[in-house]
């Protein structure tokens, strides 16, 4: 017999793949097990007068505050023209070199995933600007779609990204309730700042790979990758594209990582200096401000009702067992702690094909984190992998969310099969990542511990 549990998690994904909305999905569906489980007597309906405590402590979350000044901020800079403006500049300045566009295109998609933390809005925003350029210069499709999916991505990754702020606030709550199962009284927790610092250099590794694979194409096959006609950049023009969301990007994670403000503070300051750059471009009014208002509220409407939706399922999958059930499952496959993590990875990157990365954090995490940092995983370095395998997934043909944004963008000319095409290669490469951080757990715990200990 199937348990309770299981069919919840398989009438979430029929549900989803019927066209549903998340947030009303996790939530239905919890509600709905709840009520046949009250009326058969399997599950205690007092769990259910959690819920306004669940909803109250979501809402009032301070590290939560985060999500939408960065939203904000993202949106600004979004509107303001920065990456236009950087990608002609970049443009000039490699284009003249096979490959060059696509160095271009890595490295300003690299600095807007870094100004926006979504996804979505990267590979949209960077599918608009580069796309066409890049067959204008007679880039191969699969090279230019995979390029730019790839890049979209990197706001999984590279700080600040909304996915690590919603996962530092998973995996700290995931990590005390380990630590309490093991009967350790430790007030040190892990915080948003801390996944922000274990992800840099992973984050920078995985742009090198990027770079020195458009390279290395642009070495052996230069038709797929060919130079363009440039009359350069001059200095003075790439320093004024450059230098202010250089600067403001550095404030925000400089203040993090020194201490000096929580990631809610260098939000706001982030978000405020992202309106300050916009108005000394003359690139803001009411109109577009009264957009970009709506814009960032839409997002964060959607964000907090999924989280208030994944509450509800959760704590109705709690009701019904399920943890004990999870837990049940590892004691009996007897996989040793690295098996079991290897396993949690392989599901959550299938999960990543039908649930986006906020539904996975906070339906899938909080059940398995506390069971996997019990075995006595770093919880940072089980952040960064869980975020590099969500960012992996939405790149892989052909469920992947980055997939489906760029195909909205492309002209209908372009075959759905070369943006398949295209992504292999840099699937492959994020897999390698994960393969190395696996290896080599330093990667990423080397630099937050030195900044600790410093």
């Amino acid at each position: 017999m199937i348990e309770i549990p299981v069919l919840m998690f398989l009438a979430v994904c029929l549900v989803l793949l019927a066209g549903f909305p998340v947030a009303l999905t996790l939530a239905g569906v919890g509600l709905m097990f709840a009520a046949i489980g009250t009326i058969s007597g399997a599950f205690d309906a007092s769990y259910l007068a959690a819920i306004p405590a669940r909803i109250f402590g979501t809402i009032g979350n301070e590290t939560l505050i985060a999500v939408p000044l960065f939203i904000l901020m993202g949106n600004i800079l979004e509107r303001a023209k920065i990456a236009e403006d950087l990608l002609h500049n970049m443009a000039q300045l490699f284009g003249s070199r096979p490959g060059g566009l696509g160095v271009a295109v890595v490295l300003v998609g690299a600095l807007l995933a870094a100004s926006t933390g979504i996804v979505g809005a990267t590979v949209v925003t960077m599918g608009l600007l580069s796309l066409p350029s890049m067959l204008r210069a007679g880039y191969s499709p699969a090279l230019a779609t995979g390029t730019i999916c790839a890049t979209g991505t990197l706001g999984q990754i590279i700080p600040p990204s909304i996915a690590l702020v919603l996962l530092g606030d998973v995996i700290a709550s995931a990590y005390q309730r380990a630590q309490l199962e093991m009967g350790v009284v430790n007030t040190a927790t892990v915080s948003v700042g801390d996944l922000f610092v274990g992800a840099l250099i992973p984050g920078l590794i995985l742009v090198g790979l990027y770079l020195v694979w458009i390279l290395l194409i642009a070495r052996f096959k230069p038709d797929r990758a060919p130079a363009i006609a440039s009359e350069g950049a001059s200095l003075s023009e790439l320093l004024k594209a450059l230098l202010p969301p250089f600067i403001l990007i550095a404030l925000v994670l400089g203040s993090i990582l020194l201490g000096a403000a929580t990631p809610t503070e260098a939000a706001g300051v982030g978000a405020v200096g992202a309106l300050l750059l916009a108005l000394q471009r003359r690139q803001m009014n009411w109109k577009k401000l009264h957009e970009i208002g709506l814009s960032t509220m839409r997002i964060t409407s959607m964000v907090f009702l999924i989280l208030i939706g994944a509450a509800v399922f959760t704590l109705v999958f709690r009701g019904f067992g399920g943890e004990e059930l999870v837990q049940g499952f590892f004691e009996r496959m007897d996989l040793g702690p690295q098996g079991a993590m290897l396993l949690v990875m392989v599901v959550i990157f299938l999960l990543g094909f039908i649930l986006d990365f906020i539904e996975i954090t906070f339906v899938v995490v909080p059940i398995v984190g506390p069971i996997l940092l019990a075995m006595g995983f770093d919880p940072i370095w089980f952040g960064i992998m869980l975020a590099v395998n969500l960012q992996t997934s939405f790149l892989t043909p052909p469920f992947g969310f980055a997939l489906f944004y760029l195909r909205g963008v492309a002209p209908a000319s372009l075959p759905t099969g070369a943006i398949y095409k295209g992504v292999i290669p840099f699937v492959a490469l994020q897999i390698g990542l994960l393969a190395l951080l696996w290896s080599f757990p330093n990667l990423i715990t080397w630099l937050p511990n030195v900044l600790r200990s410093g």
